[in-house]
């Protein structure tokens, strides 16, 4: 069995920068332990997607847990509302948005917290970005740092002297020097999904996280490997 310090549970939603940060745990050394949610958000797609990096990334184990956040709402992604489309990086800053989902960041990395216990984990890896935040409370290193403390309170594993570490490598980079590190560390891009409201099989290409990953490609000089409903812009 690996040392307790090499076993980090990821939190994979199949995205952009959940995988890059998967990427950055591997290279430095962990197993991976992916955990993903199916929490009826309307881009379910992102689950299979989940399931499909787990596979390029040859994770020790992959759980996803289903939890159903509809029954709350609150979110355009878990309820009728309409998604925004086409807002201005003005805009997206100023707000918080209706895609903001209550509460999901603080119960996702409770059950993080929990399976890390379970699997043996120290190390919890969360692709949180307060640059390209969208203006999400949740992604901010004031919400991870609390978090941290509750989890040492709260947990066996905190008690008897062996608290959780979030680990948010992405937290200060842009979006664009995400999108780099993931070129040097070989991630499987054409694998991942962003979008919020996705038109079939295809990223819509208008809603705020379509709209930070075509800006991002753009300004890395690198071409997108997925496909977009909507390609004008960016």
């Amino acid at each position: 069995m690996k040392p307790m310090s090499h076993r980090a549970v990821v939190l994979a939603s199949g995205g952009l920068d959940s995988t890059v940060t998967a990427a950055i745990a591997k290279r430095e050394g962990c197993e991976l332990f992916f955990l993903t949610m199916a929490y009826g958000q309307r881009h379910a797609v992102e689950v299979e997607r989940a399931r499909q990096v787990a596979a390029a990334l040859g994770v020790a184990s992959h759980l996803i847990v289903n939890l159903d956040l509809r029954a709350i709402g609150g979110s355009a992604l878990t309820g009728p509302a309409t998604v925004p489309k086409d807002r201005p990086g003005t805009e997206r800053s100023r707000t918080i948005p209706v895609t903001y989902v209550p509460g999901r960041n603080l119960i996702f990395l409770s059950i993080a917290a929990a399976h890390a216990e379970v699997v043996g984990a120290s190390l919890i890896y969360f692709g949180a970005n307060v640059l390209d935040y969208s203006g999400y409370p949740d992604c901010r290193p004031e919400f991870i740092r609390a978090f941290e403390a509750a989890v040492k309170e709260g947990t066996k594993a905190g008690k008897e002297g062996n608290p959780l570490l979030v680990k948010a490598p992405l937290l200060m980079l842009t979006k664009a020097d995400i999108i780099r590190q993931g070129i040097d560390l070989h991630v499987p891009f054409h694998l991942t999904h962003s979008c919020y409201d996705p038109v079939g099989d295809q990223a819509c290409g208008q809603c705020d996280s379509c709209v930070i990953r075509r800006e991002g490609f753009s300004k890395a000089g690198v071409v997108d490997p997925i496909a977009y409903a909507i390609t004008s812009g960016c």
